[in-house]
């Protein structure tokens, strides 16, 4: 019998790899939830690097584990996204369902100029 711990290993590697067939090169927008903080990074995976992450360990406002810390999250990583001159993203949930914070942080980045 699996582990939760392995189902939701298995979970994200589900979603990882349906979106690495449509990527075409564009970076992944990977969001991490836990129960007191949500943080998100844009990765390049083709060079294996991080071109801008946030968190609500970061910002004083978005402090908090509810809707409107992952909107402030979601504003602030399509700002750093802008300035690392990446526009056009590939959204990776992670194995979240999209819904609540996971899907408030995405409404607030492509809000603010992030496409996906």
């Amino acid at each position: 019998m699996k582990t939760a711990r392995e189902k939701t290993q298995r979970r994200a590697q589900r979603v990882r790899r349906r979106l690495k067939k449509f990527a075409n090169g564009r970076p992944r927008l990977s969001v991490y939830r836990s129960s007191k903080n949500i943080s998100v990074q844009i990765i390049d995976d083709v060079t294996g690097t991080t071109l801008a992450s946030a968190s609500t360990l970061e910002d004083k406002k978005a402090k908090g584990s509810n809707i409107e810390a992952a909107a402030n999250v979601g504003k602030l990583i399509a700002e750093r996204a802008k300035k690392a001159k990446v526009t056009d993203v590939v959204f990776d949930r992670g194995g979240y369902l999209y819904h609540g914070r996971v899907k408030a942080l995405a409404d607030a980045a492509r809000e603010a100029g992030l496409k996906f």
